[in-house]
């Protein structure tokens, strides 16, 4: 689904990543952790497209659709309902083009890739995304501009869920949301049938929706098998073993020393 060969990035001359690379399989969710300032952002936009790198390369699935949330909240005089069905880039396009096709052959071309979207069954799709991020049936038919920049980010949020990307990348997706929406937001996220790249400082969610763990260390990238705890605890253990390690080197380099120190006259 995504390789990630052996990426070099720096920016404002320091060096994000150094010969970094990484594998995610289709249908896996990953959570990617890191110190703050370690590139999690960063390597988000990397795999968009949206930044150049410096070395190595990151290659997508032919024909895979990479999805995020929209940097800036939507606004308008739309409402959250048409807001996020408007997300779905194909559908929309393949309605305007069902309205105005007069080729027999195309028309059931449209009709039948509707079906296979499941077109009918969108709007209520949409609404029960919404109603999961708190918005009740009134509030899903205001005007976006009468929402303040928080509740149109979680709109935002909703219009990355909807289009159901082959891989879906979030940034944070609990800023913004209550307690009630965020649990929602989990349980959606642990049935989502396609791969997702999730970063997160929370803690539980990487436990629960988590099956890898990408961590970002010393410019490079490294992949844990389960969730946040099963890669803290391999961490652990790693550091456990390189300290038994250094004492054992520590100690043969010191016995080593005493023994040139006996001899050295001879």
């Amino acid at each position: 689904m995504l390789h990630v060969k052996g990426i070099t990035y720096r920016v404002g001359g320091r060096t994000l990543f150094e010969n970094a690379s990484a594998h995610i399989p289709a249908g896996h969710k990953v959570g990617l952790v890191g110190p703050n300032g370690s590139g999690k952002t960063t390597l988000l936009r990397l795999v968009l497209g949206g930044l150049e790198l410096d070395g190595g390369a990151i290659d997508v699935r032919a024909r895979c659709r990479v999805g995020t949330v929209a940097q800036e909240a939507p606004g308008g005089f739309r409402t959250p309902l048409e807001a996020v069905l408007a997300a779905d880039a194909e559908r929309e396009s393949l309605l305007a083009e069902a309205e105005t096709c007069r080729d027999p052959a195309r028309i059931a071309e449209i009709h039948t890739r509707l079906a296979d979207k499941g077109a009918h069954a969108a709007p209520a799709r949409a609404a029960t995304i919404l109603a999961g991020l708190g918005f009740d049936e009134k509030a899903q038919g205001r005007p976006l501009n009468t929402f303040s920049g928080g509740w149109r980010m979680r709109v935002a949020l909703a219009g990355a869920l909807f289009a159901e990307p082959d891989l879906l990348l979030l940034d944070e997706p609990t800023n913004h949301l209550d307690l009630e929406s965020v649990m929602w937001l989990l349980d959606y996220l642990k049935s989502y049938p396609n791969t997702l790249v999730v970063v997160s400082h929370d803690r539980h969610l990487l436990n629960e929706i988590a099956d890898r763990i990408l961590n970002i260390k010393d410019l490079r990238l490294a992949m844990y098998t389960g969730g946040y705890d099963d890669f803290v605890s391999a961490e652990e253990q790693k550091a456990a073993l390189e300290d038994a390690s250094r004492v054992k080197q520590e100690l043969a380099r010191a016995h080593l020393q005493s023994f040139i120190d006996r001899f050295r006259a001879k």
